[in-house]
């Protein structure tokens, strides 16, 4: 399978994961967009001092991984890229914050390295709650929750379009990819004389199915708002939910 299949494939499979029959999934997309947005605003308020603050803070992604059963080594795979650049926020805090707190054995811990490891923690638990509400919610689904919150229509538009894109994007970049490996068999990768001329291709098709995207929308009615989730209304354990996880972390933030 070449990179440009497998990146299809993946997003295929997120479509999926977020689609399926569990619990979490059924949660109102705008209560799972809010508890999202205040654990991440929880996590980020933490001292950059307090590590067992972070630690505790890290219930609400393993409850969450478990409620959707959902892969935890799959995600990490899926997001494998940008955790590095997550995990280098805090790396040179060692180097400029050298004040001494502790020993283990011969290692003095400084107060550097508390800070680094806590900002790698939250870097990685906002990724991670970001993936998750990504893993339990469809695209559409996420965006009704946008406008719910009024945010800007077009803002939200480009959102969906973007994503929806992607994948027409990846298909016929593998289309054209697959066409040149055929006339080029024993060649690897793409020769740089070729370059301009295949982005050119890959422009020109893009823009055809841009056009006929545009209009079979038009044919069903599309007038700037896209109202694909359905009018969903809040129900007793969307509140539930909601509330629990703010009482939750309220606790986790402010008392323990």
């Amino acid at each position: 399978m070449s990179k440009l299949s497998g990146a299809y494939y993946e997003i295929h499979h997120m479509e999926q994961l977020a689609d399926r029959d569990q619990w979490v999934n059924h949660i109102h997309p705008l209560v799972k967009l809010v508890v999202t947005v205040f654990y991440i605003a929880t996590v980020v308020s933490v001292n950059k001092y307090d590590l067992a603050r972070v630690l505790i803070l890290g219930v609400y992604p393993i409850a969450v991984f478990i409620l959707g059963e959902i892969s935890f080594t799959d995600s990490v795979r899926r997001v494998r890229l940008i955790l590095p650049l997550v995990c280098i926020v805090g790396i040179f805090n060692p180097l400029f914050d050298r004040q001494v707190v502790a020993h283990i054995g011969n290692i003095s811990i400084t107060t550097g390295m508390i800070s680094m490891v806590t900002l790698i923690l939250k870097g990685v638990y906002t990724v991670f709650a970001t993936y998750l509400l990504i893993a339990a919610t469809t695209i559409e689904k996420i965006c009704y929750a946008m406008r719910l919150v009024h945010l800007p229509g077009i803002l939200v538009t480009q959102i969906l379009l973007t994503y929806r894109y992607i994948s027409v994007l990846l298909k016929e970049a593998n289309t054209i990819m697959q066409a040149y490996s055929l006339r080029a068999p024993h060649q690897k990768g793409v020769h740089f004389k070729v370059w301009g001329s295949l982005i050119g291709q890959l422009l020109l098709r893009s823009i055809d199915r841009a056009d006929n995207v545009y209009a079979s929308m038009s044919l069903r009615g599309y007038n700037g708002e896209f109202h694909g989730a359905g009018q969903e209304k809040c129900k007793g354990s969307d509140y539930g939910y909601l509330l629990i996880w703010a009482a939750v972390l309220v606790i986790l933030r402010y008392v323990i």
